[in-house]
């Protein structure tokens, strides 16, 4: 990646995606997205950039209203809610947002309608009329989410209109066999209904230019890979309208009954928050948004790539008088405890419960967080390294070093700073290595290399752990006090150091160990100054930065997730109840036969399809099977296998499916093949 800074800006504007209020924040998405951003902006404002670091809680959507129909209160009681926590949340945890703001508030449904209308009136969008699936009890159009059914890929019964959470397949509601709508369990019949649609097919020429041309050398590989992965594909007009009674009300005539889709809502929040922000300080905020000069910064997840460097991109390209993202630093999947963080399986370490669990240790989350960052793959949060961690790294070398630095002192010089007299070579080599530090620390993060950042903050902290230990000022304080107070000025010039550079990582850590040196004022440009504390300077009272993590908190911690767990076991357990009763007749349609996998090999880009070619007896056939997190392609050649022939032919990833493999699942989601125990013919009918 080219260095982010070779182009000098004016200002920086930096998002962070929305985080969906309808739960607490979690440290998934504190590793993906918030931490990451704060560390960023921090590090800009202390080189003097001027910074408008956006947040907010995008409160529109679909599980909005779902929640609020199951609890029998209204959308706007669960965002207040959600809100509330989320946004307390983030401020004692230090995240240093500019502003907070929220997509409920009449300031963004303004800036995103008055957003809609500008593209409507330089006719941007296209208007289609469509049959979409209607509740007729409740008299209501079904989004998406309001429609289940069982998936056509894998056969899960609880599929969603949007996509199949077991398989992890995209769907659209008419993919869904047996659908049901969530809000009266009926079946819903088809409607016409008349929606706009962004054209991304006609803006795909300029995003190829822009993006596989502009940016193939700056912006990460996971981002760039994804988009070029779409573009390759093909676009497709995508609506920017749905039939909901919660959202930004479309403002058009003939739109009754109908909001901004959340896609196309929520990033415009950016720019309604930055109006926000300007009328509660009085400083312009277009600059940050329509100035040239102006950097424009998404920190996202992996699951955001699409919307902010395709379509909100193309938003803004087309509205005409706003700049386009920089770069887009998007971030892959912390997990939990080796297992994927699950807000409906409670399978999470909530921000609030964290800062109740652990008061003081904002700054040891932040660090193992940051330690562990999923940047280029998906990683893994564990109770037992967080203990390591805070108890080997920070407490036994940084909190180590600056306690010993600041009591010697205490104890030897009345808190004082002692004057260096004359160097040796390692008191030369530790001072000349002091000044790379900023330079160093700066590179990664001009470049988003969080954790390489954090490394490299630690290694001054390592080597102060180090040059003191070496040192032994203890053992020779009554033979060579003038060589005693060298190596303790030398010793603090590095805690000055640390006080600046790891204030983007440490806030809380930096703002304490600043007060302790009776420091305040400084910026990045301080950094690698080896003259910071000035002999005789009064220092204030040492205090402890960290404290041991005892066994028992940790274990407190994973009994938790075990209670947790064995919950889900309980309430999974349960058989699920039989379907209602069909005729021998209907039965009798399913042509069910054993057959032998011949052929396999995993669909390229998915996570969970193999392409199988299928002895059947009757032919040999191809059947994409939603099984590859369960089966290895090469190990399952030979298995004898149930299928079901007669299922309709359908298209799947460009792969024409031809029956259905029988699978059995289990109450923890593994699946297994149903097949005969004993070496029947290819073709034997399953009756």
């Amino acid at each position: 990646m080219k260095n982010a800074q070779a182009k000098k800006f004016k200002r920086h504007t930096i998002t962070s995606a929305l985080p969906y209020a309808n739960g607490p924040i979690h440290i998934g998405h504190l590793a993906g997205v918030y931490v990451p951003a704060d560390i960023y902006a921090r590090y800009l404002r202390l080189k003097g950039e001027d910074v408008l670091f956006i947040g907010g809680s995008d409160e529109h959507g679909v599980p909005i209203t779902i929640k609020a129909r199951q609890q029998g209160v209204s959308p706007q009681e669960i965002v207040d809610k959600y809100h509330t926590i989320i946004k307390d949340s983030f401020e004692k945890f230090g995240i240093s947002f500019d502003v907070y703001s929220r997509t409920s508030s009449p300031i963004h449904h303004k800036t995103a309608s008055g957003f809609f209308e500008k593209l409507y009136n330089n006719n941007e969008f296209i208007e289609r009329t469509s049959e979409q699936y209607f509740d007729e009890a409740t008299q209501h159009f079904l989004a998406d989410r309001y429609i289940t059914g069982t998936c056509p890929h894998c056969g899960y019964e609880k599929a969603y209109g949007d996509q199949c959470e077991n398989c992890g397949t995209s769907l659209s509601p008419n993919d869904l066999i047996d659908p049901k709508s969530v809000l009266s369990g009926n079946k819903p019949v088809k409607k016409k209904t008349k929606h706009w649609y962004l054209p991304l097919d006609k803006y795909e020429p300029w995003l190829k230019e822009w993006i596989l041309e502009g940016h193939k050398d700056d912006w990460k590989t996971n981002v760039y890979g994804q988009c070029k992965s779409w573009l390759d594909t093909g676009l497709h007009p995508r609506a920017v309208t749905r039939d909901l009674d919660w959202g930004v009300k479309v403002p058009v005539k003939g739109a009754d009954g109908k909001v901004l889709y959340v896609w196309f809502d929520a990033p415009i929040g950016y720019i309604s928050a930055s109006r926000e922000w300007s009328g509660k300080t009085g400083k312009d905020w277009e600059p940050y948004w329509k100035d040239e000069s102006s950097r424009l910064i998404h920190f996202i997840g992996k699951d955001n790539i699409v919307f902010h460097c395709i379509i909100f991109p193309s938003m803004l390209k087309q509205e005409g008088s706003y700049i386009l993202p920089d770069n887009v630093p998007a971030f892959e999947f912390m997990n939990l405890e080796n297992d994927k963080i699950s807000t409906s399986r409670n399978w999470a370490i909530w921000l609030h419960e964290y800062l109740e669990d652990f008061p003081g240790k904002e700054d040891v989350l932040r660090y193992v967080l940051t330690a562990n960052a999923p940047e280029t793959k998906d990683n893994d949060f564990t109770w037992k390294d967080f203990q390591t961690r805070n108890n080997s790294e920070l407490l036994n070398i940084f909190g180590n070093f600056v306690n010993r630095t600041l009591i010697l002192t205490q104890k030897y010089f009345d808190g004082k700073v002692p004057a260096a007299n004359e160097f040796t070579e390692d008191d030369k080599a530790a001072l000349e290595e002091i000044k790379s530090f900023p330079e160093r620390i700066g590179s990664s993060l001009d470049n988003f290399r969080f954790r390489e950042a954090l490394t490299e903050m630690m290694a001054l902290a390592r080597l102060g752990n180090k040059y003191l230990t070496d040192a032994e000022p203890w053992k020779i304080f009554k033979t060579d006090v003038d060589r005693v107070q060298t190596i303790l000025n030398v010793s603090l010039q590095i805690c000055a150091n640390l006080a600046i550079l790891c204030e983007p990582f440490l806030p809380f850590t930096a703002k304490k160990l600043s007060d302790m040196l009776n420091l305040s004022g400084l910026t990045w440009k301080d950094g690698g100054n080896t003259s910071l504390l000035e002999t005789g300077k009064q220092l204030n009272k040492a205090e402890y930065l960290f404290e041991k993590i005892e066994d028992a908190i940790i274990e407190a911690q994973v009994q938790k997730l075990l209670d947790t767990k064995k919950e889900n076991a309980e309430n999974e357990i349960k058989v699920k109840p039989a379907k209602e009763n069909i005729g021998f007749d209907d039965f009798a349609k399913l042509d069910i036969r054993t057959g032998t996998i011949i052929e396999a090999e995993k669909v390229p880009k998915t996570k969970k399809l193999l392409k199988l070619k299928v002895d059947t007896g009757i032919d040999q056939r191809t059947v994409v099977s939603g099984i590859a997190e369960f089966y290895q392609a090469e190990k399952i050649i030979g298995q004898k296998v149930s299928i079901l022939v007669n299922l309709a032919p359908k298209k799947l990833r460009g792969i024409d499916s031809n029956g259905m493999i029988l699978m059995a699942e289990d109450k923890n989601g593994k699946l297994c093949f149903v097949s005969p125990t004993e070496d029947f013919n290819d073709g034997s009918e399953v009756r």
